[in-house]
């Protein structure tokens, strides 16, 4: 569902100077089929040795990541983590929240 809200809000989030991607804690094979049924149109990175996961923060117990949204700026500081990241409505709440960021657009 988080995959689709992103593809189908692909057009407003390309209008900002941003590259987006997606984190998982699947192998790269996994990602990839899964990208392509879902039409993603973005990276979707495979994190199976949980090494960036956890480095992020964002493992659960159980080894499975959270679904967080991380704004990283230009500058790579970190400008605010969504811990309260909706699936269904990711797409919008991410290009409203780089809005309120002031990310600049293209």
């Amino acid at each position: 569902m988080q995959c689709k809200a992103l593809r189908d809000s692909a057009r407003e989030i390309k209008s900002f100077d941003v590259a987006y991607f997606m984190a998982s804690v699947d192998t790269l094979e996994d990602n990839t089929a899964f990208a392509a049924e879902h039409e993603a149109g973005f990276p979707i990175l495979a994190d199976p040795e949980k090494t960036m996961v956890d480095a992020y923060g964002a493992l659960m117990g159980v080894g499975f990541a959270n679904r967080w949204t991380y704004y990283i700026g230009v500058d790579g500081k970190v400008l605010k983590i969504d811990k309260a990241t909706k699936p269904a409505t990711a797409g919008k709440d991410l290009t409203r929240t780089m809005e309120e960021l002031g990310f600049p657009k293209l």
